[in-house]
């Protein structure tokens, strides 16, 4: 009995030295996107637009959401619950790459964008809104399963 669980232990350095026990990934999955469709915020007619009511999403795949602003008004962008179930990788904005831990708020005082990449690791259904505009149907959910 001895013997057997020093060849056993033999057996497993050996594997483990050979590489046979990392799992073959395709390199980092966080970096290989799915591009959303984005999220348009007003328009020419009604400043309370906004082109998406909900995203399907899964949890470990990897998404890029570009959330944009024409200008109609200041628009806030906010999904608090949704923040805190994705790994967010990082946000682009105005040439700037911001890598932060979570995300509270995307303000648009004029025209612009932002792309948010992340993965969601937990399911359920997130609301996401317009701060303020969610009475003028300025609302969605992101549903990942």
């Amino acid at each position: 009995m001895h013997v057997t669980k020093h060849l056993l232990f033999l057996v497993l350095l050996l594997v483990s030295l050979a590489g046979l026990d990392k799992v073959m990934a395709a390199g980092d999955l966080t970096r290989k996107t799915q591009a959303l469709p984005d999220l348009v915020m007003g328009s020419d007619d009604s400043d309370y637009f906004m082109s998406q009511h909900e995203y399907r999403l899964e949890t470990g795949k990897a998404y890029q959401l570009k959330v944009i602003s024409n200008g109609q008004k200041e628009y806030a962008f906010q999904a608090p619950q949704f923040a805190t179930s994705i790994f967010l990788r990082k946000v682009e904005a105005g040439g700037v790459e911001i890598k932060a831990v979570t995300l509270n708020e995307l303000e648009f005082e004029d025209a612009g964008e932002a792309e948010l990449f992340f993965v969601p690791i937990k399911p359920g259904r997130f609301p996401f809104y317009a701060k303020g505009l969610e009475g003028k149907g300025m609302q969605g959910h992101f549903v990942v399963e």
